[in-house]
């Protein structure tokens, strides 16, 4: 069961390294989760991804106070507002775009919700 757990960890860290250069596609929830599976599969891949210089930080700040620090917010909230942008310059239809702002308000909501790191 412990290669399950690391495969989707790889995969998980894989999908966030993708949404680290692709607009919309989230990059520390696939890290919070690569951690929830490598802390059940590998103990060297967990520390790993905790100490990371670019990711731990985060990661560790959620794992112990479910914190997210201001800048993280405000970078996901220019993120949101960006892809509403191009959808809206795009002339996606108005239903679409209609469920994409009220998802993204949403996702707003929570992470303006959370403690700061």
């Amino acid at each position: 069961m412990r290669w399950v757990w690391a495969a989707a960890g790889l995969v998980s860290v894989a999908l966030g390294l993708v949404g680290a250069v692709l607009p919309l596609m989230p990059t520390v929830p696939f890290m919070l989760l690569a951690a929830f599976c490598f802390a059940r599969s590998s103990e060297r891949l967990h520390h790993w991804l905790i100490t990371h210089p670019r990711f731990g930080s985060a990661i560790v700040d959620w794992q112990e106070r479910r914190a997210i620090s201001r800048r993280a917010k405000q970078m996901a909230t220019l993120s949101m507002a960006a892809g509403i942008a191009i959808s809206w310059a795009l002339s996606v239809p108005a239903a679409i775009l209609a469920t994409q702002v009220a998802v993204l308000v949403c996702v707003a909501a929570f992470l303006w919700s959370r403690p700061e790191a």
